[in-house]
Protein backbone atom coordinates (compact mmCIF):
# COMPACT_ATOMS: atom_id res chain seq x y z
CA UNK A 1 0.00 0.00 0.00
CA UNK A 2 1.00 3.41 -0.77
CA UNK A 3 -0.38 7.29 -0.12
CA UNK A 4 0.40 8.49 -3.62
CA UNK A 5 1.33 6.23 -7.06
CA UNK A 6 3.16 8.48 -9.57
CA UNK A 7 1.94 7.01 -13.35
CA UNK A 8 5.48 7.39 -14.67
CA UNK A 9 9.14 7.85 -13.61
CA UNK A 10 10.16 10.75 -15.34
CA UNK A 11 11.87 13.75 -14.43
CA UNK A 12 9.14 15.93 -12.83
CA UNK A 13 7.16 12.85 -11.11
CA UNK A 14 10.06 11.89 -9.59
CA UNK A 15 11.20 15.19 -8.56
CA UNK A 16 7.45 14.98 -6.82
CA UNK A 17 8.09 11.78 -5.26
CA UNK A 18 11.30 12.16 -3.37
CA UNK A 19 9.88 15.26 -2.18
CA UNK A 20 6.68 14.03 -1.00
CA UNK A 21 8.69 10.84 0.09
CA UNK A 22 10.97 14.15 2.90
CA UNK A 23 6.67 14.97 3.95
CA UNK A 24 6.62 11.41 4.94
CA UNK A 25 4.58 9.93 2.52
CA UNK A 26 4.77 6.38 1.00
CA UNK A 27 5.10 6.57 -2.80
CA UNK A 28 5.08 4.23 -5.68
CA UNK A 29 6.43 5.05 -8.96
CA UNK A 30 5.40 3.08 -11.60
CA UNK A 31 6.79 2.67 -14.93
CA UNK A 32 7.22 0.44 -17.92
CA UNK A 33 11.10 0.38 -18.09
CA UNK A 34 12.65 -1.98 -16.42
CA UNK A 35 16.10 -0.32 -15.79
CA UNK A 36 14.21 2.94 -14.22
CA UNK A 37 12.49 0.56 -11.46
CA UNK A 38 15.83 -1.30 -10.78
CA UNK A 39 17.69 2.19 -10.74
CA UNK A 40 15.15 3.33 -8.15
CA UNK A 41 14.82 -0.25 -6.31
CA UNK A 42 18.45 -0.84 -6.36
CA UNK A 43 20.50 2.30 -6.22
CA UNK A 44 17.95 4.52 -4.99
CA UNK A 45 18.74 6.86 -7.84
CA UNK A 46 16.97 7.67 -11.80
CA UNK A 47 19.85 7.98 -13.72
CA UNK A 48 18.10 8.66 -16.70
CA UNK A 49 15.98 11.28 -15.84
CA UNK A 50 17.27 13.10 -12.84
CA UNK A 51 20.88 11.65 -12.16
CA UNK A 52 21.64 14.02 -9.19
CA UNK A 53 19.14 13.06 -6.87
CA UNK A 54 18.74 10.60 -4.25
CA UNK A 55 15.85 8.79 -3.75
CA UNK A 56 14.40 7.98 -0.39
CA UNK A 57 13.82 4.81 0.89
CA UNK A 58 10.01 5.34 1.45
CA UNK A 59 9.91 5.55 -2.51
CA UNK A 60 9.58 2.17 -4.53
CA UNK A 61 8.89 1.32 -7.76
CA UNK A 62 6.67 -0.75 -9.66
CA UNK A 63 5.73 -2.56 -13.01
CA UNK A 64 2.54 -4.19 -12.10
CA UNK A 65 0.27 -0.68 -12.80
CA UNK A 66 -3.08 -2.39 -11.28
CA UNK A 67 -1.01 -3.25 -7.69
CA UNK A 68 0.28 0.57 -8.05
CA UNK A 69 -2.93 2.75 -8.39
CA UNK A 70 -4.98 -0.10 -5.72
CA UNK A 71 -4.74 1.10 -3.01
CA UNK A 72 -3.35 5.07 -3.32
CA UNK A 73 -5.59 7.69 -2.18
CA UNK A 74 -3.70 9.66 -4.56
CA UNK A 75 -2.79 8.91 -8.43
CA UNK A 76 -0.30 11.28 -10.04
CA UNK A 77 -0.59 11.88 -13.92
CA UNK A 78 3.50 12.26 -14.87
CA UNK A 79 3.14 11.14 -18.30
CA UNK A 80 3.45 13.61 -21.26
CA UNK A 81 -0.05 14.80 -23.03
CA UNK A 82 -0.38 12.28 -25.53
CA UNK A 83 -0.18 9.14 -23.13
CA UNK A 84 -2.73 10.25 -21.21
CA UNK A 85 -5.55 8.50 -22.33
CA UNK A 86 -3.49 5.62 -22.67
CA UNK A 87 -2.40 5.82 -19.34
CA UNK A 88 -6.49 6.11 -18.46
CA UNK A 89 -7.56 3.47 -19.61
CA UNK A 90 -5.07 1.06 -18.35
CA UNK A 91 -5.88 2.13 -14.99
CA UNK A 92 -9.79 2.46 -15.22
CA UNK A 93 -9.92 -1.34 -13.84
CA UNK A 94 -8.38 -1.03 -10.99
CA UNK A 95 -9.58 2.63 -9.37
CA UNK A 96 -12.23 2.97 -6.19
CA UNK A 97 -14.22 6.19 -6.68
CA UNK A 98 -12.56 8.11 -4.16
CA UNK A 99 -9.28 7.76 -5.15
CA UNK A 100 -8.22 11.21 -6.52
CA UNK A 101 -6.53 11.49 -9.69
CA UNK A 102 -3.89 14.47 -10.28
CA UNK A 103 -2.34 15.35 -13.96
CA UNK A 104 0.94 17.47 -14.36
CA UNK A 105 1.33 17.17 -17.40
CA UNK A 106 1.06 20.28 -19.68
CA UNK A 107 -0.42 20.16 -22.74
CA UNK A 108 -3.87 19.06 -25.07
CA UNK A 109 -4.94 16.11 -26.86
CA UNK A 110 -3.46 16.30 -30.53
CA UNK A 111 -6.78 14.56 -32.12
CA UNK A 112 -9.44 15.92 -30.44
CA UNK A 113 -8.26 19.67 -28.97
CA UNK A 114 -8.99 18.63 -25.52
CA UNK A 115 -8.00 20.20 -22.32
CA UNK A 116 -6.03 16.94 -20.48
CA UNK A 117 -8.63 16.99 -17.36
CA UNK A 118 -11.62 16.86 -19.99
CA UNK A 119 -9.45 13.70 -21.20
CA UNK A 120 -8.95 12.15 -18.26
CA UNK A 121 -12.50 12.66 -17.00
CA UNK A 122 -13.98 10.93 -20.34
CA UNK A 123 -11.87 8.30 -19.18
CA UNK A 124 -12.44 7.93 -15.73
CA UNK A 125 -15.66 9.73 -15.32
CA UNK A 126 -16.24 8.51 -11.55
CA UNK A 127 -12.93 10.21 -9.72
CA UNK A 128 -12.11 13.51 -9.26
CA UNK A 129 -9.60 15.10 -11.09
CA UNK A 130 -7.00 17.85 -10.03
CA UNK A 131 -4.72 19.82 -12.56
CA UNK A 132 -0.99 20.59 -11.01
CA UNK A 133 0.48 23.17 -12.93
CA UNK A 134 2.97 26.35 -12.68
CA UNK A 135 6.74 26.61 -13.08
CA UNK A 136 8.22 24.11 -11.58
CA UNK A 137 11.64 22.69 -12.98
CA UNK A 138 12.30 19.14 -11.66
CA UNK A 139 15.90 19.34 -11.00
CA UNK A 140 15.09 22.84 -8.85
CA UNK A 141 11.64 21.08 -7.03
CA UNK A 142 14.25 17.60 -6.33
CA UNK A 143 16.91 20.17 -4.47
CA UNK A 144 14.29 22.30 -2.44
CA UNK A 145 14.56 25.13 -4.48
CA UNK A 146 11.66 27.13 -3.41
CA UNK A 147 9.11 26.82 -6.01
CA UNK A 148 4.87 28.07 -6.43
CA UNK A 149 2.60 26.41 -8.14
CA UNK A 150 -1.17 26.26 -8.68
CA UNK A 151 -3.56 23.58 -8.92
CA UNK A 152 -7.31 23.78 -10.00
CA UNK A 153 -10.58 21.78 -10.16
CA UNK A 154 -13.78 21.89 -11.13
CA UNK A 155 -14.80 20.51 -7.68
CA UNK A 156 -11.96 23.00 -5.82
CA UNK A 157 -12.55 20.83 -2.53
CA UNK A 158 -10.24 18.41 -4.00
CA UNK A 159 -8.04 20.84 -5.30
CA UNK A 160 -7.29 21.99 -1.69
CA UNK A 161 -7.00 18.41 -0.42
CA UNK A 162 -4.17 18.04 -3.01
CA UNK A 163 -2.86 21.68 -1.78
CA UNK A 164 -2.30 20.12 1.65
CA UNK A 165 -0.32 16.85 0.53
CA UNK A 166 2.14 19.07 -1.79
CA UNK A 167 2.75 21.93 0.15
CA UNK A 168 6.18 22.18 1.95
CA UNK A 169 8.57 24.50 3.24
CA UNK A 170 9.85 25.11 -0.06
CA UNK A 171 7.19 24.09 -2.05
CA UNK A 172 4.16 26.70 -2.17
CA UNK A 173 0.86 25.41 -3.66
CA UNK A 174 -2.03 28.21 -4.67
CA UNK A 175 -5.57 27.29 -5.31
CA UNK A 176 -6.98 28.54 -8.60
CA UNK A 177 -10.42 27.80 -9.55
CA UNK A 178 -10.01 28.71 -13.51
CA UNK A 179 -9.73 24.96 -14.73
CA UNK A 180 -9.33 26.70 -18.56
CA UNK A 181 -6.61 29.24 -17.78
CA UNK A 182 -4.74 27.25 -15.96
CA UNK A 183 -4.33 24.10 -18.53
CA UNK A 184 -4.76 26.25 -21.58
CA UNK A 185 -1.45 28.64 -20.04
CA UNK A 186 0.42 25.80 -19.09
CA UNK A 187 0.09 24.55 -22.90
CA UNK A 188 0.92 27.41 -24.64
CA UNK A 189 3.82 28.60 -22.89
CA UNK A 190 5.34 25.45 -24.56
CA UNK A 191 5.17 27.37 -27.70
CA UNK A 192 6.75 30.44 -26.90
CA UNK A 193 9.19 28.58 -25.09
CA UNK A 194 10.31 26.52 -28.23
CA UNK A 195 9.94 29.62 -30.28
CA UNK A 196 12.57 31.48 -28.02
CA UNK A 197 15.35 28.86 -27.89
CA UNK A 198 15.17 29.17 -31.49
CA UNK A 199 16.08 32.84 -31.30
CA UNK A 200 18.98 31.92 -28.87
CA UNK A 201 19.94 29.27 -31.38
CA UNK A 202 19.75 31.84 -33.98
CA UNK A 203 22.12 34.37 -31.93
CA UNK A 204 19.06 37.62 -31.27
CA UNK A 205 19.52 38.84 -28.01
CA UNK A 206 17.49 40.37 -24.41
CA UNK A 207 15.96 42.96 -26.93
CA UNK A 208 14.43 39.93 -28.77
CA UNK A 209 13.28 37.72 -25.89
CA UNK A 210 11.54 40.36 -24.09
CA UNK A 211 9.46 40.86 -27.23
CA UNK A 212 8.87 37.27 -27.74
CA UNK A 213 7.81 36.48 -24.52
CA UNK A 214 5.74 39.83 -24.12
CA UNK A 215 3.62 38.74 -27.65
CA UNK A 216 3.61 35.53 -26.43
CA UNK A 217 1.66 36.54 -23.80
CA UNK A 218 -0.59 38.35 -26.22
CA UNK A 219 -1.61 34.77 -28.04
CA UNK A 220 -1.71 32.96 -24.51
CA UNK A 221 -4.17 35.55 -23.41
CA UNK A 222 -6.49 35.84 -26.79
CA UNK A 223 -6.58 31.87 -27.15
CA UNK A 224 -7.30 31.04 -23.50
CA UNK A 225 -9.69 34.03 -23.10
CA UNK A 226 -11.37 32.57 -26.53
CA UNK A 227 -11.72 29.18 -24.90
CA UNK A 228 -13.45 30.54 -21.68
CA UNK A 229 -10.23 31.32 -19.50
CA UNK A 230 -10.18 34.29 -17.24
CA UNK A 231 -7.96 37.07 -17.91
CA UNK A 232 -5.99 37.53 -14.16
CA UNK A 233 -5.12 33.81 -14.47
CA UNK A 234 -2.34 34.48 -17.17
CA UNK A 235 -0.68 37.22 -15.06
CA UNK A 236 -0.11 34.54 -12.67
CA UNK A 237 2.07 31.08 -11.76
CA UNK A 238 0.21 29.62 -14.96
CA UNK A 239 0.60 31.93 -16.93
CA UNK A 240 3.52 34.59 -16.56
CA UNK A 241 5.20 32.53 -14.44
CA UNK A 242 5.11 29.64 -16.47
CA UNK A 243 5.77 31.48 -19.28
CA UNK A 244 9.44 33.28 -17.82
CA UNK A 245 10.35 30.14 -16.02
CA UNK A 246 10.69 27.99 -19.74
CA UNK A 247 11.66 30.23 -21.87
CA UNK A 248 15.07 31.71 -19.83
CA UNK A 249 16.02 28.25 -18.06
CA UNK A 250 18.10 25.74 -19.55
CA UNK A 251 16.50 22.90 -17.85
CA UNK A 252 13.65 23.81 -19.88
CA UNK A 253 13.80 20.76 -23.14
CA UNK A 254 11.40 23.44 -25.18
CA UNK A 255 13.98 26.09 -24.88
CA UNK A 256 16.81 23.56 -25.59
CA UNK A 257 15.28 22.17 -27.90
CA UNK A 258 14.55 25.67 -29.88
CA UNK A 259 18.31 26.68 -29.50
CA UNK A 260 18.96 23.70 -31.44
CA UNK A 261 16.67 24.09 -34.33
CA UNK A 262 17.83 27.71 -33.75
CA UNK A 263 21.25 26.38 -34.78
CA UNK A 264 20.42 24.54 -38.17
CA UNK A 265 18.53 21.41 -37.12
CA UNK A 266 15.63 19.83 -38.06
CA UNK A 267 12.56 19.43 -35.56
CA UNK A 268 13.09 15.80 -35.50
CA UNK A 269 16.56 15.88 -35.07
CA UNK A 270 16.03 18.39 -32.09
CA UNK A 271 14.06 15.84 -30.43
CA UNK A 272 15.73 13.27 -30.88
CA UNK A 273 19.05 15.26 -29.59
CA UNK A 274 17.04 15.94 -26.49
CA UNK A 275 15.81 12.51 -25.53
CA UNK A 276 12.62 13.21 -23.88
CA UNK A 277 9.46 14.92 -24.91
CA UNK A 278 9.48 18.20 -26.29
CA UNK A 279 6.07 19.47 -25.45
CA UNK A 280 6.06 22.73 -27.50
CA UNK A 281 6.44 20.73 -30.71
CA UNK A 282 2.83 19.26 -30.34
CA UNK A 283 0.97 21.86 -29.18
CA UNK A 284 2.15 23.90 -31.95
CA UNK A 285 0.43 21.38 -34.09
CA UNK A 286 -2.77 21.74 -31.89
CA UNK A 287 -2.78 25.21 -31.63
CA UNK A 288 -2.20 26.10 -34.82
CA UNK A 289 -5.29 24.03 -36.02
CA UNK A 290 -7.29 24.91 -32.99
CA UNK A 291 -6.39 28.96 -33.86
CA UNK A 292 -7.37 28.44 -37.36
CA UNK A 293 -10.81 26.92 -36.70
CA UNK A 294 -11.62 29.40 -34.02
CA UNK A 295 -10.20 33.23 -36.25
CA UNK A 296 -7.72 33.95 -33.26
CA UNK A 297 -4.57 36.08 -34.05
CA UNK A 298 -1.34 34.02 -32.99
CA UNK A 299 1.69 35.60 -35.68
CA UNK A 300 4.11 33.61 -33.27
CA UNK A 301 2.38 30.11 -33.33
CA UNK A 302 2.09 30.71 -36.70
CA UNK A 303 5.65 31.33 -37.99
CA UNK A 304 6.82 28.53 -35.01
CA UNK A 305 4.49 25.94 -37.16
CA UNK A 306 6.19 26.94 -40.50
CA UNK A 307 9.64 26.62 -38.92
CA UNK A 308 8.80 22.84 -37.38
CA UNK A 309 6.43 21.30 -40.18
CA UNK A 310 7.06 23.21 -43.41
CA UNK A 311 10.56 23.73 -43.24
CA UNK A 312 10.92 27.20 -43.01
CA UNK A 313 14.12 29.40 -42.56
CA UNK A 314 13.88 30.57 -38.87
CA UNK A 315 15.85 33.99 -39.23
CA UNK A 316 13.11 34.97 -42.41
CA UNK A 317 10.01 33.75 -40.20
CA UNK A 318 11.48 36.41 -37.60
CA UNK A 319 11.84 39.00 -40.56
CA UNK A 320 8.13 38.20 -41.53
CA UNK A 321 7.00 38.67 -38.24
CA UNK A 322 8.76 42.17 -37.58
CA UNK A 323 7.45 43.46 -41.51
CA UNK A 324 3.66 42.66 -40.17
CA UNK A 325 1.34 45.99 -40.73
CA UNK A 326 1.52 48.23 -38.03
CA UNK A 327 -0.91 48.03 -34.81
CA UNK A 328 -1.98 49.57 -31.38
CA UNK A 329 -0.15 47.46 -28.76
CA UNK A 330 -3.71 45.52 -26.24
CA UNK A 331 -4.11 41.82 -24.60
CA UNK A 332 -8.05 41.58 -25.16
Amino acid sequence: MSDVTFIGGGSFGTALAIMLAKKGYDIVIWDRNKDILDDINTLRSNTRYLPNSIIPCNVKASGDIEKATKESKYIVLAVPSFAIRDVCKKIKGSLKEDQIIVTIAKGMEEESKKRLSEVIKEELYKNPVVVLSGPSHAEEVANDIPTTVVVTSTDMKYAEQVQDVFMTNSFRVYTNSDIVGVEIGGAVKNIIALASGICDGIGYGDNTKAALMTRGMSEIMRIGIKLGGKPETFFGLTGMGDLIVTCTSMHSRNRKAGILIGRGMSCDEACKKIGMVVEGVKACHTFYELKNSLGVSMPITNSLYKVLFENAISKKEVSELMRRDKKYEYYF
